[in-house]
């Protein structure tokens, strides 16, 4: 007897519709056809033991089952739960019927339990486009799927509640999720907020200039200067999330099985601060399984990386097209996927081996050698990716003592939030562009043109600071932001004079270091 289930194959972010055809014949060879890896092969020893634990015997006979299409790699163990229901129906213990409107996905436990899966959302989004009435997940997976409008979704917690629900020997309410609830209700709940820094103000305009208009950033100071207790603040002053932003993350954090069981919407922008140990892999994803990347994880969000220079230099080079195209293509023998990563690039590093060349109060052991090597790892493509260069002291005991709290992050939000929506109306017509921070050198030109006075404060000043050409641009774009922080229609000279001011590692001094 031939049976039929249905499941998905997720290969990036996107989902394929995979059917399982189970044909049951006299004799007791059994056969799996189709391209599947070693988990999937795996599942038949899985299920021999799960039936008999749920009150069915496994049935002797010659079993051959084939996950179509066949050209499509099926990796993982989400197709456990399909493979058991098809060998059930195949066998005249489950009515066949109504197969056809269900697909399910699902680990199983030797016990019959239903274990958690990756890139539930994906497939949800898949199951609804293919018009499926019904999608079966397990219960830890059962918030995330229910995202997806237009479409009932099943939790269930072993094979016995599934066997239950597709004879209809037992009734199940469906998973419901409010979209737009789980969304806003946790947009502005954040554990850090500036409020939290005293003095540092130079610093903090200089991060909310970077989040009013999606600037990269790059501060450079000693230890102790709080370069990470501010990065880690910058997410309480981005702009919230729309809702198409939130699904897209979501997505990728399905993919990467990176959702809570109590997760159905990522409502803040991610912030994603890997170690300097990390891999150019890890960071960049491409592993054998198609994982995304630290990169792909700060989509919509921040990647901050502590100490910069600690990183190795290779690593640090394949974030250049990154930053460039906004996305990353992973090509590999038997793959090739694309996932979205446009993130905020935030970093930190000390001027030195010893952190305190150039420290008033400290001094520094490091020879004029070691302090070269030390900025060289920082390349100049890569730098000439960054907006914003800031350079942080760090505060003597009677600065910090007698500052006054600092300005709550919902003030500073406010600003932003106002800036990017000018931004936004500003490029509604152009397609890939939200924020200053994307504008092409065409773009600088016709919306960031500085008047004549302007023009010749920023020739001044890079001539006397010996700026080199790549700060040129850079300088526009920020000065643009700034005016529109300013609520000004023009770029001025006060916009320039800012934004030249976030250019330290252009000056000449600094570049006698190395860069």
């Amino acid at each position: 007897m031939l049976a039929k289930t249905f499941s998905a194959a997720v290969l990036g972010l996107e989902a394929t519709t995979i059917t399982i055809e189970v044909n049951m014949t006299r004799g007791v060879m059994f056969h799996m056809s189709g391209l599947a890896d070693a988990a999937v092969r795996e599942s038949y020893d899985r299920i021999c033991a799960a039936l008999p634990n749920v009150g069915f015997k496994m049935p002797v006979s010659n079993l051959t089952i084939n996950l179509s299409p066949a050209d499509i790699r099926k990796e993982g163990s989400s197709y456990d739960l399909p493979i058991a229901i098809g060998i059930l129906a195949a066998n005249g213990n489950l009515p066949s019927d109504h197969l056809q409107e269900y697909m399910m996905v699902g680990e199983l436990g030797l016990d019959g339990q239903l274990k958690p899966i990756r890139a539930a959302l994906p497939i949800a989004i898949r199951a609804r486009k293919e018009k499926f009435k019904t999608l079966i997940v397990p219960i830890d997976n059962a918030r995330e799927a229910a995202v997806v409008n237009n479409l009932e979704v099943y939790g269930m917690r072993n094979l016995t509640e599934v066997i239950q629900l597709l004879s209809g020997t037992k009734s199940f309410d469906p998973v419901n999720v409010d979209t737009r609830k789980e969304f806003y209700e946790h947009q502005y709940h954040f554990d850090l907020d500036y409020a939290d820094v005293r003095g540092q103000e130079n610093v903090k305009r200089a991060l909310e200039v970077a989040a009013a208009g999606g600037h990269n950033l790059i501060m450079i100071g000693p230890p102790g200067a709080g370069k990470s207790m501010m990065a880690k603040r910058l997410p309480s002053i981005l702009p919230p999330l729309s809702l198409y932003e939130s699904l897209e993350t979501t997505q990728i954090y399905s993919v990467a099985g990176k959702l809570s069981r109590d997760t159905s919407l990522i409502s803040q922008r991610p912030f994603r601060s890997p170690h300097h140990t990390i891999t150019q892999a890890g960071l960049c994803g491409g592993t054998s399984n198609a994982q995304p990347g630290e990169v792909s994880l700060a989509h919509n969000g921040v990647l901050f990386l502590d100490e910069l220079t600690e990183f190795s230099k290779q690593t640090l080079e394949v974030l250049r097209q990154p930053l460039e195209d906004r996305k990353i293509t992973i090509a590999r023998a038997k793959y090739t996927v694309e996932f979205p990563c446009s993130f905020m690039f935030v970093a930190s590093m000390n001027p030195c081996p010893c952190g305190y060349y150039g420290d008033p109060t400290h001094h520094c052991v490091c020879t004029p050698g070691q302090i070269q090597r030390y900025m060289s790892k920082v390349s100049g493509p890569l730098l000439d990716r960054i907006d914003i260069q800031c350079e942080i002291s760090a505060l003597s005991f009677d600065d910090i003592s007698k500052a006054a709290p600092g300005e709550p992050s919902s003030a500073i939000r406010e600003r932003v939030i106002k800036a990017r929506s000018v931004q936004e109306e500003r490029f509604k017509n152009i397609r890939g562009v939200h924020c200053n921070a994307q504008m092409t050198e065409r773009m600088i030109h016709h919306y960031a043109e500085p008047d004549a006075q302007s023009l010749q404060l920023l020739r001044m000043g890079m001539e006397r600071l010996k700026l080199s050409a790549r700060a040129y641009n850079r300088i526009l774009k920020v000065a643009r932001t700034i005016a529109d922080l300013d609520g000004s229609e023009k770029v001025g000279a006060t916009h320039i004079a800012e934004a030249i001011g976030y250019r330290n590692l252009d000056r000449s001094d600094w570049a006698e270091r190395g860069i």
